[in-house]
């Protein structure tokens, strides 16, 4: 009896001990807002073995120190990006305050003289890689985060096996969460027999492993296709059929993706050659070394953004509000997931304010329950500032856009919600052109023409649970 007393004893003891280490390492932790932090010591502390063993796999953004050593590395190493030295156009040098911010990003520079257009869905952005594939004459790098071997995920297979048996060096990287069905299948084995170069990022190995070598949940969920380092895509676009059968109650997927020509190319080169040398080891540096693509006379000036968990924290949502702090006149922004931070979700409103025209189009069925309830929660407040909100019924709008005072775009994969802020690598690319971001908004308008308008009177409406149910969830919102 004794015996099993002191062991209840040293049971506690462990418990409170186990409790106060995690709870300081929560403190200590760089980078974590408060609320973060009292939301992480509020679960640890009510339910300490749920709530340790979930921070152990969830409460770090942490890729692994070998992995972060070997990024740091290849980074470290890879060649300074050419500049154009092209000066800024009148229009562009008007935002230079917003390619200021990208480069302190990434030290990637606005570049001048690229022409870009906008395609007009997912299967016609699947054909256009798939015909600049069968033109590719030196290399095809391509990554995605979610590929998938349905009709158009194979028939992009098909085409990179077509350029690498016709000696095309081709390199495709996906990530292994989104793309662990194509991974684990037939044709992934296919591409490698035909000589194709394969990688994946981020294995998940033993799950039960993960927290020793890095969050589980973090993910590259760039989507980035470079053909002979003259032609990028960037934009929303998966690997995938707009059907996205492993969701198919939710389709189809609304995506919207760019093809650029010009110098832009280079940047988004750069992006991938990091992410491939981090898991490859293979030297791409005299690809990066290479002149750049020539500038294209009267083309706009643009630059990328490549943002993740190490990179400068909270970098993409500082992206975001500059942007929303540099309109004068009207904002339209589509994104499927709305989980912002505070300095977002006050950005928005503020621009309303101060008599900003902002209007926001989310998809009115989230395939995320918890990211839709939560994404609502924030309605009242965007509501009473002004914003205006719209809902897609057409299928999920995936697209991920914002344009500004019909002269500046922001296009890419980065959504407005915590985890593109701080556990995704994203790629987006800001522009400076009138013409292409009037095409953009066009295409924004076409969603909105599927979309039903919510009112304040809706929302109030709304009954107590369906409110105590949305509330809850943002509530997680620092824990997601």
């Amino acid at each position: 009896m004794i015996h099993l007393h002191i062991h209840s004893l040293l049971l506690v003891y462990l418990v409170v001990v186990l409790k106060l280490a995690v709870m300081t390492r929560i403190l200590l932790r760089p980078h974590r807002d408060p609320a973060s932090r009292i939301a992480w010591m509020i679960l640890v502390a009510t339910f300490p073995a749920i709530g340790i063993a979930i921070y152990l796999f969830f409460g770090e953004v942490n890729i692994g120190r070998g992995r972060a050593k070997r990024l740091r590395e290849v980074l470290a190493r890879m060649p300074s990006l050419e500049n154009s030295n092209a000066p800024l156009s009148p229009e562009a040098e008007l935002y230079r305050h917003l390619f200021e911010l990208g480069e302190s990003i990434n030290g990637f520079a606005p570049l001048t003289g690229n022409t870009a257009r906008l395609l007009p869905d997912s299967n016609a952005t699947i054909d256009a890689m798939v015909a600049d594939i069968d033109a590719a004459m030196g290399h095809v790098h391509l990554l995605f985060y979610i590929w998938l071997p349905d009709h158009n995920g194979l028939k992009i297979v098909d085409a990179v096996r077509r350029a690498a048996l016709r000696g095309v060096t081709c390199r495709v990287m996906a990530d292994a969460l989104g793309s662990r069905t194509i991974i684990a299948s037939e044709s992934w084995s296919d591409m490698r027999k035909a000589g194709v170069r394969v990688a994946v990022a981020y294995p998940i190995g033993n799950p039960l492993l993960r927290p020793l070598h890095g969050r589980i949940d973090l993910r590259n969920h760039r989507k980035i296709v470079v053909i002979d380092g003259c032609i990028t895509y960037c934009g929303s676009q998966n690997c995938a059929d707009p059907e996205f059968l492993i969701k198919a109650k939710y389709a189809p997927w609304v995506d919207s993706t760019m093809r650029f020509e010009g110098p832009i190319v280079r940047e988004n080169q750069y992006l991938f050659a990091g992410d491939w040398m981090t898991f490859v080891n293979e030297d791409l540096d005299g690809l990066l070394k290479a002149p750049l693509p020539a500038m294209i006379p009267g083309g706009f000036t643009a630059q990328v953004i490549g943002t993740g968990p190490t990179v400068r924290a909270s970098a993409m949502s500082e992206v975001f509000e500059t942007i929303l702090f540099a309109a004068r006149r009207k904002v339209i922004i589509t994104t499927p997931y709305y989980v912002p931070d505070d300095s977002l979700q006050n950005a928005l409103c503020t621009a309303a304010y101060r008599g900003i025209d902002v209007t926001i189009i989310f998809p009115a069925r989230n395939d995320s329950w918890v990211v839709g309830a939560a994404s609502r929660s924030y309605y009242r407040e965007l509501l009473d500032a002004g914003v205006k909100i719209y809902e897609y019924d057409g299928g999920l709008l995936h697209a991920k856009s914002l344009t500004v005072d019909g002269k500046v775009t922001l296009i890419g994969s980065a959504n407005m919600d915590r985890r593109s802020f701080d556990l995704n690598y994203e790629n987006n690319i800001l522009l400076v052109d009138a013409q292409l971001t009037q095409t953009m908004i066009a295409r924004q308008l076409e969603y909105l023409g599927h979309s039903h308008r919510v009112t304040k009177e809706a929302v109030a409406a709304w009954p107590l649970s369906r409110c105590l149910w949305n509330n809850l969830t943002a509530t997680l919102g620092p824990l997601l």
